[in-house]
């Protein structure tokens, strides 16, 4: 589709890149977004980065509306032909899998659910033809994924799956929300996976939970100085992990001993493009070397 350029009131301008989410809608919206940064446009005040779009706002009295529009769509050109590489991180994030706290909560919520006498996992596993739910969990947990925004509730990353469009696990939401959903609980909705900071309402089917906060606005834990751990452009690693391990990881968290797993690495739009399960081998080994 052709980029979609709107005001948002006297303050905002709204620029829709795509109307579905693509890696190659997101890294458009993420050169133009830097370009901005890098502009320093007197004026700009926010600028805040979704999955296919992106926000900007400004003070109406120091640039006129129409001259910040004119200066972002030149930058689209540029964005158009823009090198689609860029440094990022892999994360590991251990998953207890079909955990006590997700399985206690959507029990409280059949009623709101496509499938009242399956569990979320069942139902995910059905609808993506796994023949059970063990097969589904590793498939889950096989591959990366990007980290396509950070946003709705402080520190919530929306995940996109790293592999072949036909391969991405697809769910759908709840008919209707759930007014709970366990903190760090591994949620899935259409073809976005997400982590939920803090507890909450939420419509996405529940499959786990990570041990290892990703947001703390007392910058209390070790490892999150900054308040929140992802930023767009982040690539995360599910692992399965047992109860014990559940255990101990939170253990180790209330004592400041835990360290994510962390590796800087190289991304390519154009190589992953080419060769999907080479690029993944690539970052699973950059991961565990």
């Amino acid at each position: 589709m052709q980029t979609r350029y709107s005001f948002g009131g006297d303050e905002h301008i709204f620029v829709e890149v795509d109307e579905e989410m693509s890696l190659e809608a997101f890294f458009k919206s993420l050169s133009m977004t830097t370009a901005v940064r890098e502009a320093g446009i007197a004026g700009v005040t926010e600028i805040c980065p979704a999955n296919a779009s992106f926000q900007i706002k400004f003070d109406p009295d120091v640039i006129a509306p129409q001259a910040l529009m004119d200066q972002l769509k030149g930058f689209e050109a540029a964005a158009e032909a823009a090198e689609k590489t860029i440094e990022t991180r892999i994360i590991e994030i251990p998953v207890l899998y079909d955990d006590p706290w997700t399985r206690e909560t959507l029990m409280r919520f059949r009623e709101r659910h496509q499938d009242p006498d399956a569990t979320d996992l069942e139902y995910a596993a059905r609808v993506n033809n796994y023949p059970d739910v063990a097969s589904f969990i590793a498939a889950h947990a096989a591959s990366p994924w990007f980290v396509s925004m950070v946003g709705f509730v402080a520190g919530l990353p929306f995940t996109y799956q790293l592999v072949e469009r036909d391969k991405q696990i697809e769910v759908p939401k709840y008919l209707r929300p759930r007014t709970d959903t366990p903190r760090l609980t591994i949620g899935h909705g259409g073809c976005f996976g997400c982590i939920y900071s803090v507890r909450g309402a939420g419509g996405y089917q529940m499959f786990g939970v990570t041990p290892m906060p990703i947001y703390d606005p007392a910058g209390k834990i070790s490892y999150l100085k900054e308040l929140m751990i992802f930023r767009p452009g982040d690539i995360l690693k599910f692992r399965p992990i047992e109860r014990e391990e559940y255990d101990a990881t939170v253990a180790a968290i209330e004592a400041g001993t835990f360290v994510p797993k962390i590796v800087p690495v190289p991304f390519s739009l154009d190589a992953f493009t080419a060769d999907p399960a080479g690029t993944n081998a690539k970052l699973l080994e950059a991961l565990n070397g």
